[in-house]
């Protein structure tokens, strides 16, 4: 590889709480190694585009505790054809861009790994999704401020499930992973969780609601998007056409999830990561995402990262059954 003097650094797909403290760290300790960092704007697509931007110490200050990106976020479809990845190179190459950090998740893994092989461009992944679903780190950036959102919203609705005996089916994100619906559940001490990872649970949970709603108490049953038998809407009507004499409501809480400020465990992960990802590149290191193990930092492979699949704690799914 050449040697590298100016990297750029980009946040895509769905954005996470504590993407903007990566951004600083990667900013901050780019300088501080001695190398030029241009920011990318709206992702791939900004790369494709040419929407590539100076980075200074001053550009990042006073962002730690926002929520969002900076940078801004996009999903490429054009990114995906090796035209649009020559165009985004060709965009590199004349901004003299010879390293890029990535920030995002599985989608924005695979992108990078495809690109690096055909172009020969180290490209580092730092975790940033919600999900928290990538396989080779213990956190991603975004999961624990997700989960915090999600409890404080369900602590609220708890009042209200309480006070008129009804159950609610919470929907929260999670397509192929039930990392946030599980943490969360257990957190809000939830009466139900369904998680993709776990089959066949909708029966028994029929016959834990029969007779807790019989006896007048309220329900918070917590519903990973991806679970097997469809989203809470789906769920809670089979719920309601067996059970019509309980009070049924559905939650969806959607895209609050990513929002709003970074919990401090995030921003300091982030912050970890930003500045293992600069170290890993004056290390000579190419196509690996920074991960978090056991507290240490760890180099994982991309394309580890895109390939295996990552389980959720199977004490914790142990554990509901205790608590529940």
């Amino acid at each position: 590889m050449e040697e590298i003097n100016k990297v750029g650094v980009l946040t895509s797909g769905g954005d996470a709480p504590g993407m903007n403290a990566a951004i600083r760290a990667v900013v901050r300790a780019g300088i501080h190694y001695g190398f030029q960092v241009f920011g990318i704007r709206r992702g791939y697509q900004g790369m494709i585009e040419g929407d590539i931007i100076p980075m200074t110490s001053q550009s990042v200050s006073g962002i730690i505790h926002n929520g969002g990106t900076i940078l801004q976020t996009a999903r490429c479809k054009e990114f995906m054809t090796y035209e649009g990845r020559r165009k985004a190179n060709d965009n590199l190459v004349a901004n003299g861009i010879n390293a890029v950090i990535v920030i995002g998740g599985d989608g924005t893994f695979t992108g990078a790994c495809i690109m690096s092989k055909e172009f020969d461009i180290p490209f580092i992944g730092i975790p940033g999704t919600i999900d928290n679903d990538l396989f080779g780190t213990d956190y991603t950036i975004g999961y624990d401020t997700a989960v915090n959102t999600v409890v404080d919203a369900v602590d609220k609705i708890r009042d209200t499930a309480s006070s008129h005996g009804r159950i609610f089916f919470v929907e929260v994100m999670g397509k192929e992973a039930g990392f946030v619906a599980l943490l969360s559940g257990v957190a809000c001490g939830a009466e139900g969780i369904l998680v993709p990872e776990r089959q066949g649970q909708l029966e028994k949970l029929k016959e834990y609601i029969a007779v807790r709603g019989r006896m007048h108490k309220s329900s918070i049953i917590m519903v990973a998007e991806g679970d097997e038998d469809g989203g809470a809407i789906a769920i809670a009507k089979k719920f309601r056409e067996e059970f019509p004499e309980f009070d049924i409501r559905t939650t969806i809480l959607g895209h609050i999830q990513r929002g709003g400020s970074p919990s401090a465990f995030d921003r300091v992960t982030a912050s970890r990561m930003g500045v293992a990802a600069i170290e890993a590149l004056i290390d000579d290191q190419k196509s690996i995402m920074i991960g978090i193990v056991n507290d240490e930092i760890v180099n994982v492979p991309l394309s580890k990262t895109i390939k295996l699949h990552k389980d959720v704690n199977s004490k914790l799914l142990e554990l509901t059954e205790i608590l529940i």
